[in-house]
């Protein structure tokens, strides 16, 4: 098995990157990295570790692609870069897949360009992880498509099931619908013709609502871009919103050094689940590959979780799963 990876992506690279790739290979002995990017630079980072040389190669890709850089242009233009040269690896069949923790919106126009859709599917979409109060869950679409037609959200529906089945490990997913109520005469006629059409998967529960999203009613949250994402941002402010307010409480209190040592200590615990490291990246699902994408600020833990997880998307055959989910 041969990952490439992203070793010019993120706020902190090629630091985090090179490491992840250590802590990969360390951990599965059946992986093969090849670290995209300047070559230099990753040299001069990877000599500083003991690694087998025979697992982990370097492709000099010179250019970057910025985070603040037009995605469509950036890829048309620099065709050296670290994602560009990546993927096409991909794609000619080099490696078995491709991670970055860099500009989000050139991944996906690049995954889409260069590696096109599966067979059968309308549009790729991006699911990404949200925790609950029973586990990590699976909301799709998180942003990459604003206007969902019923067939594109049944599609969204098959992806993330089987996503939540092979790589997340939850052997019967609960697939939900977000709407306005839980009746199946509820919402828009969109979501009326979605609900339709996914209750042709045997695990789907019907329509859920916002407030079963935080209490793990459904393991996967199937919904339109703008909806995904917008609970994806709101999901982000709670640990800092919440993180205020106790400490208002606390100084209110006037609590002594050891009561809030033991009040932060209960806190930090409490947020386990919302760490981003533990998953590391979420997938493009749709694409005829194997892309993900994590945050900026990825660290070397969350990039080695990423390769693992896209590891596990190449072992299961998830796109051939998903190619005769859609069918």
């Amino acid at each position: 098995m041969k990952i490439a990876v992203d070793a010019a992506g993120g706020d902190f690279y090629p630091q985090n990157p090179v490491k992840g790739a250590v802590l990969a290979v360390e951990e599965h002995q059946d992986l093969s990295i090849v670290l995209t990017g300047p070559g230099d630079r990753i040299k001069s980072e990877l000599d500083g570790y003991d690694y087998p040389s025979n697992r982990i190669h370097i492709h000099d890709a010179p250019e970057i692609i910025g985070m603040n850089e037009s995605p469509s242009q950036a890829v048309k233009t620099k065709t050296g870069s670290s994602i560009v040269q990546g993927l096409g690896m991909h794609q000619k069949g080099a490696v078995q897949g491709f991670v970055s923790a860099g500009n989000t919106g050139a991944l996906m126009a690049a995954s889409a360009f260069i590696l096109g859709r599966l067979e059968g599917v309308i549009r790729p979409t991006i699911a990404t992880y949200y925790p609950t109060i029973k586990g990590m869950g699976l909301m799709i679409d998180a942003g990459a498509n604003l206007d969902a037609k019923p067939e594109m959200l049944f599609q969204f529906g098959c992806m993330g099931n089987i996503y939540a089945r092979e790589v997340m490990g939850i052997e019967i997913p609960r697939v939900g619908l977000l709407n306005v109520g839980e009746e199946k005469e509820k919402g828009s006629e969109v979501l009326k013709k979605a609900h339709q059409l996914l209750e042709a998967l045997p695990n789907f529960i019907g329509n859920i609502e916002g407030r079963d999203i935080l209490s793990g009613q459904a393991d996967v949250f199937v919904c339109d871009g703008i909806t995904g994402n917008i609970l994806l941002k709101f999901g982000e402010s709670i640990p800092e919103a919440l993180k205020t307010l106790l400490m208002g409480v606390i100084q209110k209190k006037q609590l002594d050094k050891e009561q809030v040592e033991m009040v932060t200590s209960l806190l930090q615990e409490a947020f386990i689940p919302f760490d981003y490291q533990r998953v590391g990246g979420v997938p493009f699902l749709g694409v005829n590959g194997i892309s993900m994408v994590g945050h900026g600020g990825s660290t070397a833990i969350a990039i080695k979780n990423m390769i693992l997880n896209a590891v596990r998307m190449a072992e299961t055959d998830m796109n051939k799963k998903i190619i005769a989910s859609v069918a």
